[in-house]
């Protein structure tokens, strides 16, 4: 019910919009016409003014008529003016309404994907310790209610850093550290942590050792995080998911392959849009909030590195990102 209230008073306020500004051109355009007929009424009364027989008639009548020539196109310059002038600013006014509109939306949108994010962790977490608490387990049952909690806190702390690290980006807050920093290493640690997460997946690895760049380790380490977690959302829980790290010719590479349904080629740049989610409303079947890719897009320009989507074969995804000397 809110939301056709809001799309009800949206549809009042774009047909206000449109009634008022073809109104200031029909406005317009009647001005030109009033203001030209004015025009030729007063060259005609002074055409009748003047005497046909007087040696200077004729270059009299001309030059009254070159008058009138001269504010007709001075009427239609002036029109054309104000005719572009409300045009661009109507335009630029429509977009900026537009875009207002679409952020409030992708706002609720987020707002409501943080909401479930959230809730789903935190009720299973507060199911396993109610478990724990209320019967009495063995050592394996508890180890395994303990992972699971473990890996959903995990989860809520991934949000809270995206989200905190958006907010801080966008307002320009986060100062970059930049320090040679061991992606071998980091991506080793950072591989265990998602095996030891997701014990039922498939996670492999192919990390040359002594991979060293100038970086954020923090940001680094989110970016790895973000490529691995949209892998593994992404993946049928059968589908494997590989890390590839290697360096050549002062170049090094970090590259993410999963075995889902691949994207779309006209999605492939959308991606990386703030708050952008693949396919539609009815198919987004993975949790997320749609930072994870902006962020890591976000984090490698800031690298001056650069990051791209391929095709997997046969089927799945590949992100690859690449890191100058």
């Amino acid at each position: 019910m809110p939301f056709f209230h809001k799309t009800k008073k949206l549809r009042l306020i774009f047909v206000v919009y449109w009634v008022l500004l073809l109104y200031i051109i029909a406005a317009l355009v009647w001005w030109f016409i009033a203001l030209n007929k004015l025009n030729h009424q007063m060259a005609a009364y002074e055409l009748n003014q003047l005497k046909k027989d007087s040696p200077g008639y004729i270059a009299s009548a001309q030059k009254i008529l070159d008058i009138e020539k001269r504010k007709t196109t001075q009427y239609a310059g002036e029109g054309a003016v104000f005719f572009l002038l409300i045009g661009a600013g109507a335009f630029f006014i429509f977009r900026a309404v537009l875009k207002q509109f679409k952020q409030a939306q992708q706002q609720q949108h987020l707002m409501m994907a943080i909401t479930h994010e959230l809730k789903t962790p935190i009720a299973v977490t507060r199911l396993n310790l109610e478990t724990m608490q209320k019967r009495k387990l063995d050592e394996k049952q508890q180890q395994h209610l303990i992972q699971n909690t473990l890996q959903e806190t995990n989860r809520m702390n991934d949000l809270c850093s995206n989200l905190l690290l958006s907010s801080q980006i966008e307002a320009g807050g986060y100062q970059i550290t930049i320090a040679n920093t061991d992606l071998s290493l980091l991506a080793t640690q950072c591989m265990n942590d998602f095996i030891t997460r997701y014990p039922n997946r498939h996670i492999t690895h192919s990390i040359q050792p002594g991979v060293q760049v100038n970086a954020d380790q923090l940001l680094l380490q989110l970016v790895i995080n973000n490529l691995l977690d949209n892998a593994l959302k992404y993946s049928l829980k059968d589908a494997g998911v590989h890390l590839t790290l290697c360096q050549q010719n002062n170049l090094a590479t970090l590259s993410v392959a999963d075995a889902g349904k691949g994207i779309k080629d006209e999605e492939k740049k959308k991606i990386f849009d703030k708050y952008y989610r693949t396919g539609n409303s009815a198919t987004r079947h993975a949790k997320g909030t749609g930072l994870g890719l902006y962020l890591t897009k976000k984090i490698i320009q800031q690298h001056q590195a650069s990051i791209t989507v391929t095709d997997n074969h046969p089927t799945g995804s590949i992100f690859t990102v690449t890191f100058g000397s």
